[in-house]
């Protein structure tokens, strides 16, 4: 039995054995070889995470439309500019007056969060003046579908926002709208293109609905003061600029719960405002632009390929990222943050969040990543956990494919588990 096994060692010595490696990223090359891949455009890196080995690399230097990926940079982005609570107004008081400004924060009267800290700071002041000119951002950002305008996943940015941007319509046995301003500005019709006038707030519901939805509205100061009015109960007076004075800051909610919500349900504004609320910790402008500029060159001035990063949601068809720099922020966030943490706020294959019903194995949960989803490209990146104990970082890009999504969800299913099970 010694002599076959020594035979066994020295015959793979002189021959060479193939290793699990090669055997794994041959059935990957024959994967994405295959059909389904064949007229469209992906890429696949593979890299462990704690020696950073690259076990599979193809197309990673190339760029492609991200869809969501995009969230992954505006995370890391925020975790390196924003305190443990979420900045909610910057503000100065003089005698019995208070003064303020938004910071971007997404979560003010939002229905998805029960915070009532800024409402109830607010609420102690009955002489408040509201300056929105720090605001110096379009309402969208370039490269974003138009015909979104009355969906809910593609509200405006605004520097001060209110209920999430959306009208919030509960069509129970009674119909509630919220914000309350917004109640006679609702019809109930049995045909319609859009869910809201594309030029005012006038909202459009099927007559026989029975879901809530939720529909952006049309933002601008004149309105940001009527719902915070209305939402006070007081009058409210809107200034040019702020007095001279060092400003102070109030906080509302954990950030956490922003990063939790932008992961796993992938809510477009929570990303658009959180570049927004980065650029409130480094000036008194909220610009995008301010943000991203700063992370590129402090935080990310080696990344592989510098990347074309126009929004904070991924909405943008004109942002383009490599799987390459997608896997090294990847990496900076694994070595930032504890792993249980990490694994807590992005979804789980087959568990939660948008990969709730896909990449499940009917068992514990393998994949931790973040999805990105526009017409013709699915994308997803994050962390795999193999059999084995290892953990590996991966970007899997797909661009341009005329298949459905599920098809191509498929096929990185399989080569998912083949990687889970032979690493």
């Amino acid at each position: 039995m010694k002599k076959t096994i020594l035979f066994y060692i020295t015959a793979c010595l002189l021959t060479g054995c193939v290793s699990s490696k090669k055997l794994v990223s041959s059935k990957i090359n024959t994967s994405l070889q295959s059909d389904v891949f064949s007229n469209s455009f992906s890429g696949f890196l593979l890299v462990d995470a704690k020696t950073k080995d690259t076990l599979y690399n193809y197309n990673g230097h190339k760029y492609f439309t991200p869809g969501s990926n995009v969230k992954l940079f505006t995370f890391f982005a925020a975790l390196q500019l924003l305190p443990k609570n979420t900045p909610a107004l910057k503000y100065i008081t003089k005698n019995d007056t208070l003064y303020i400004e938004g910071t971007g924060d997404p979560s003010f009267m939002n229905t998805h969060f029960k915070d009532k800290s800024t409402l109830n700071f607010l609420k102690k002041y009955k002489h408040i003046k509201l300056h929105l000119n720090n605001f110096k951002e379009q309402k969208y950002a370039p490269g974003w579908a138009w015909e979104d305008f009355s969906w809910y996943y593609s509200p405006e940015r605004s520097g001060f926002p209110m209920y999430g941007n959306v009208a919030t319509i509960l069509n129970n046995s009674t119909q509630k709208v919220y914000p309350e301003y917004f109640k006679n500005n609702v019809f109930a019709l049995k045909d319609f293109s859009f869910n809201r006038a594309y030029s005012e707030n006038k909202f459009y519901i099927n007559l026989n609905a029975k879901d809530s939805i939720k529909i952006p509205f049309i933002t601008s100061n004149k309105l940001s003061k009527k719902l915070l009015e209305k939402t006070l109960s007081q009058k409210i007076d809107v200034i040019s600029k702020m007095p001279s004075g060092d400003k102070k800051t109030i906080y509302s909610i954990p950030t956490d719960s922003l990063y939790k919500r932008l992961l796993h349900e992938s809510d477009n504004f929570i990303g658009e405002q959180l570049l927004l609320l980065g650029a409130s910790t480094l000036s008194d402008t909220l610009n995008s632009a301010i943000t991203k500029e700063f992370i590129i060159q402090k935080h990310l001035g080696d990344l592989p390929q510098k990347p074309r990063w126009v929004d904070g949601s991924g909405l943008s068809r004109y942002n383009l990222f490599t799987p390459e720099s997608i896997v090294y922020v990847l990496d900076k966030i694994y070595n930032q943050l504890p792993q249980k943490k990490i694994f807590s706020l992005f979804p789980a294959g087959g568990v939660s969040g948008t990969i709730k019903n896909t990449f499940n194995t009917n068992g514990k949960p393998y994949i931790y990543a973040k999805s990105g989803s526009l017409g013709n490209n699915y994308c997803l990146s994050g962390y795999l956990i193999t059999k084995s104990g290892k953990t590996l970082i991966f970007s899997f890009m797909n661009n341009h494919f005329k298949q459905s999504s599920s098809t191509i969800k498929q096929e990185m299913q399989a080569i998912f588990e083949n990687v889970k099970n032979h690493y």
